[in-house]
């Protein structure tokens, strides 16, 4: 494969997926369920399907969604659309009726393909559950089966149904109108408290952001073999799979995470790269992995909660280093892997960018200067992994990118001079405290030292005009929670004005799963700081 630094071919993923091919023809691309899949004949699929999709109407700036899990043919139909200059429009299974009526009637998509029986969830019955104006622009729905699965309904919503066979059926494309600044894959933000927005990127960005991956996070060593575990339908999962197709190495794709299958498979392949949240690690543990399980892994990333995990992971042989991204910027966009300090530090949020062309920099929030190394501000970022734009949504575009071009992340942060940077929190969620910007962490990791604290999250809520910092903990098996106690202990150790006004233990956190992560609802959280707050005379 060539030096991602020295890329001189088109950047467009049907030549990305030929450099692959010409490579090694019958190198295996994909392990699915015990079948190997070569290069050659990923490459072919995708030619199939892509004359498919162009037989049902589909054309270059046309939305399809993708609405499945891991499996070759997510990404045979990813391939496919850029093939025939489509978008595919990355859709999270955990989707339901409400929103796929959002997203389905905003993108205006105009085929859907979906796995109706997967995991024995009826996913036909989530689409007629669907509002009778939704899906306006939908003219066909393509069901993917597998051995053993019922027959899929002729029509869902009122909607044609064809077979994924079907399209797998049809002779190669000959043509390619794929072009490097061709919108090609959209994502879709977490929209935890508005309507998500469809983050745009072109083939340049995904394929130039894939050469730079594979180098940054070693995909181009040898005997390389990556996991694909997290879901494709967001930034992380797809840019952990694409990484080793581009560096001609194979990947493992599993359309679910169960820890026992994954060790296993980590053992049986000799996986090298993976990647994973936090939450994922802690499950691996509690699944007691044999000694030297880990032993081949020489990479994994962990995209959330890797301060908490990055110890007993060690203690496991897993070496897991922090790292940043976003939908607008894509995953794996900088690591810490590179760092030989202290085990807390390699697990901080950020690091090196991979790529050598990206910018990163901290501007002060009330002045809008930009702030010299080490000083926490709100992070930018110019890189050729950045979006082309939000799709259908001009002014949240304007809002998020400067006038000189960078990308406003909505995020806390610092530079340091060896070239990395830190993340600390999103933007939303730091507090101004007696006049100084403090990130929740630096109180949170305080607190989850006292033996009786396994986690904590802290929030601010507003009292008389000024901000109060209020922390929600969950208790340590075995131990006694005394609020008393815990705040005596945090205030030997932290400057007052940082200092809880409530720890408050609570059972398990609000959480809501993204398609890249397990995320702890801070506005919940905020909620029940509110309620706390004592009550006013009236």
């Amino acid at each position: 494969m060539s030096d991602p630094d020295t890329v001189t071919e088109e950047l467009t993923l049907t030549r990305l997926l030929q450099a692959a091919t010409n490579a090694g023809p019958s190198r295996t691309a994909l392990i699915y369920r015990n079948r190997s899949i070569s290069f050659e004949q990923l490459q072919a699929e995708s030619a199939r399907v892509a004359s498919g999709l162009v037989a049902l109407g589909v054309g270059a700036g046309d939305r399809v969604a993708i609405w499945l899990p891991n499996t070759p043919a997510w990404l045979a139909c990813f391939f496919a659309c850029c093939r025939i200059g489509a978008i595919a429009l990355a859709t999270n299974t955990r989707f339901r009726s409400a929103e796929m009526e959002d997203i389905l009637g905003r993108s205006e998509a105009k085929v859907l393909v979906y796995w109706p029986a997967f995991r024995g969830i009826d996913f036909s019955q989530i689409l007629e559950e669907m509002g009778t104006s939704s899906g306006t622009a939908l003219r066909s729905i393509v069901a993917y089966s597998e051995d053993g699965d019922p027959e899929p309904a002729q029509r869902v919503h009122g909607i044609p149904v064809h077979r994924y066979e079907t399209l797998n059926a049809h002779a190669p494309i000959g043509s390619d109108a794929a072009t490097a600044d061709l919108g090609c894959l959209m994502f879709t933000t977490s929209g935890t408290t508005k309507a998500p927005k469809f983050v745009l990127h072109p083939q340049r960005s995904i394929v130039q952001h894939a050469h730079d991956v594979a180098r940054g996070f070693k995909y181009l060593g040898a005997a390389t073999v990556g996991m694909g575990v997290l879901p494709f339908c967001g930034t992380y999962g797809f840019s952990t799979g694409l990484a080793p197709l581009t560096a001609g190495a194979p990947l493992i794709v599993e359309p679910s995470f169960e820890p026992g299958r994954v060790i296993e498979l980590i053992e049986r392949h000799g996986v090298t790269n993976i990647n994973l949240t936090g939450h994922m690690i802690v499950q691996l543990i509690a699944a007691k992995p044999p000694q030297g399980a880990f032993a081949t892994v020489r990479s994994c990333g962990c995209g959330s909660g890797s301060s908490e995990v990055i110890e007993p992971a060690a203690a496991h042989g897993l070496r897991v280093s922090g790292l940043y991204g976003s939908s607008e910027v894509q995953a794996l966009f900088s690591t810490q892997d590179d760092l030989q300090g202290a085990l807390a530090e390699r697990g901080l949020g950020g690091g090196w960018p991979v790529s050598p062309l990206a910018q990163v920099r901290a501007r002060d929030v009330t002045s809008g200067a930009i702030l010299p190394h080490g000083e926490a501000g709100a992070l930018e970022i110019r890189a050729p992994s950045q979006m082309l734009g939000y799709f259908g949504n001009a002014e949240a575009t304007r809002e998020a990118i400067t006038d000189d071009g960078f990308y406003r992340t909505g995020d806390l942060g610092y530079t340091l001079a060896d070239g990395r940077f830190i993340y600390q929190a999103r933007l939303g969620d730091a507090l101004r405290l007696s006049g100084f910007l403090v990130s929740p962490a630096q109180i949170e990791s305080v607190i989850v030292e006292h033996p009786s604290v396994s986690a904590c999250q802290v929030v601010g809520v507003e009292d008389g005009g000024e901000t109060k910092p209020y922390a929600f903990v969950t208790c340590t098996p075995g131990e006694t929670f005394q609020e008393a106690e815990v705040l005596a202990f945090a205030r030997s150790r932290m400057a007052r004005y940082k200092l809880p006004t409530r720890i408050v233990c609570l059972e398990q956190f609000p959480t809501v799963q993204s398609a890249n992560a397990i995320k702890v609802q801070k506005a919940k959280l905020r909620d029940m700081a509110q309620a706390l707050l004592p009550s006013k005379p009236g």
